[in-house]
């Protein structure tokens, strides 16, 4: 096979190529289809084709802009995760009793790519329910990080970032509540965001067989992932905004500007270990070198405040609100045996895992307290980002690891500088940002010693998204971003 020119271009790229008529949106299509058909036997990124309808897709695209009509993805090839509606294509969540369930309308944000032009080729594997940083179900087996094939890509957004690594379009659409976005972005040399709550309507991502209505669902947003940080600002700004079924929402797109523009004006805080979830050498290694070419470029980095809101008591407050939200669908039996545990558990047990169990059973009272809780962490973090930009922290405290798909996860563990941790703790970083719902961009950053990828993570205040995504721009224009993986790279 000839190397195609335009397989690992940005969307931005693409679009001044389409412009220019240097190639067409069949072209496009077709190089990304090529690609699926030679590569992902080895990593199953995409669970479900729909190659005719992109092509016409991309023949409408053609011929508008032939005419000279103008739309932000217009003529642009991407993948959707699976648990986006797509009307005529399975929404299954990775769920085998929703295998065949089909919705007959697409969600909202799906409706927005398409009326912005962009030409969807498939949709992208998941982990059971969304609920791992793994993506594989019995309906669609197991997807693998290209940059090796025996490891994870992430989860819950795997096979998106998966896609986007193997050069199958330049961009997708995932979801976050536990770092799906982040995590797979961060394992897979890739970008994504996490938006400001509630910033982009939801209706549509779903589960079987739930109807698609205008929900914020607590605590999950969705989001794009790209292949560069001017691409998730691209695909923000279609998807952005209210649900015209929903009234009284008083923000959408108009977002303010970021901050600033130039890395001399920017103040940084860098995390790169806590009490409840340590980093291993690799990701502090990292952290140290871009913390070090930020100062050499003019940013002003601290490395603790006294306005960092506690860590430890914002994971265990994080685990509470994060299980009471996910146990809403958990089956009776669960629940029951979920609350026999609660009942045994010592008032002393502030483990992360215990603060789990306890939020699977909360009452409405406590939740509300606990509200109460968000609140005030949200008021902290408020103080913090008038003395400062940006938070720069870990993703994850590894980098991607090896499958394994044992039924507990509770029982499974990571291992940090050959220490085991408690495998659902790794919540804890991705949670930062979640709880709170603040902004965050996850970006690439170089690779382990191994040549698995690593990345951080941007926090930054409430609805000020542009900032933190400008910041991840300037540093991947100062300091690289993504690179292809090596097997793939052709």
């Amino acid at each position: 096979m000839v190397k195609s020119q335009w397989s690992f271009k940005t969307a931005v790229e693409l679009s001044a190529a389409l412009a220019a008529k240097q190639v067409s949106a069949v072209e496009l299509a077709e190089d990304a289809i090529a690609r699926i058909e030679r590569h992902d036997t080895k990593i199953n990124a995409i669970c479900v084709q729909d190659f005719e309808r992109g092509l016409a897709a991309a023949r409408l695209a053609d011929a508008e802009l032939a005419h000279g009509v103008k739309k932000p993805l217009l003529g642009i090839p991407m993948t959707v995760k699976e648990s986006y509606n797509v009307a005529g294509l399975p929404t299954t969540w990775g769920i085998p009793a929703y295998k065949d369930f089909t919705p007959t309308e697409d969600a909202l944000p799906i409706a927005r790519v398409k009326d912005a032009g962009g030409v969807i080729l498939g949709k992208t594997n998941v982990p059971l329910g969304l609920g791992d940083w793994q993506s594989y179900n019995d309906i669609y087996r197991t997807t693998n990080n290209p940059f090796d094939l025996g490891r994870t890509p992430g989860g819950s957004s795997g096979g998106s970032s998966a896609a986007l690594a193997a050069g199958y379009g330049p961009l997708s659409l995932g979801s976050d509540i536990g770092g799906s976005l982040r995590v797979p972005a961060f394992h897979c040399g890739v970008f994504a965001h996490k938006p400001t709550f509630d910033l982009v309507a939801m209706r549509g991502h779903t589960p079987p067989p739930l109807p698609p209505l205008p929900s914020n669902r607590d605590l999950s947003v969705i989001g794009p992932m790209a292949r560069c940080a001017a691409d998730l600002s691209l695909l923000l700004d279609v998807i952005a905004g209210p649900d015209p079924l929903e009234a009284g929402k008083a923000y959408g797109v108009t977002l303010p500007p970021a901050r600033h523009t130039e890395f001399k004006d920017f103040r940084v805080l860098l995390l790169d270990t806590n009490p409840v979830m340590p980093t291993d050498s690799v990701v502090r290694g990292t952290l140290e070198a871009l913390a070090a070419n930020l100062a050499k470029a003019g940013v002003r980095i601290d490395r603790s405040s006294p306005l960092l809101p506690d860590f430890a008591a914002s994971s265990r407050l994080y685990m509470r609100m994060l299980m009471s939200f996910l146990a809403a669908s958990f089956a009776p039996e669960t629940y029951a045996g979920a609350q026999t545990a609660v009942a045994a558990l010592p008032t002393s047990d502030t483990s992360l895992a215990a603060e789990r169990l306890r939020g699977i059973v909360l009452s409405h009272r406590d939740w509300l307290i606990a509200d109460g809780g968000r609140l005030r962490l949200r008021a902290q973090w408020r103080e913090l980002f008038k003395t400062y930009d940006a938070v720069i922290c870990p993703i994850m405290p590894t980098p991607a690891y090896p499958h394994d798909h044992s039924d507990d996860q509770e029982t499974r563990r990571i291992k940090i500088d050959g220490r085991d941790y408690v495998y659902p703790d790794q919540l804890a970083w991705p949670g930062i940002a979640t709880l709170p719902g603040l902004p965050s961009t996850a970006i690439p950053t170089g690779f382990a010693p191994d040549g698995l990828p690593v990345g951080v993570q941007i926090v930054g205040p409430w609805l000020e998204d542009r900032t933190t995504l400008k910041l991840a721009e300037l540093i991947e224009r100062e300091f690289g971003g993504f690179k292809p993986p090596p097997m793939f790279d052709d």
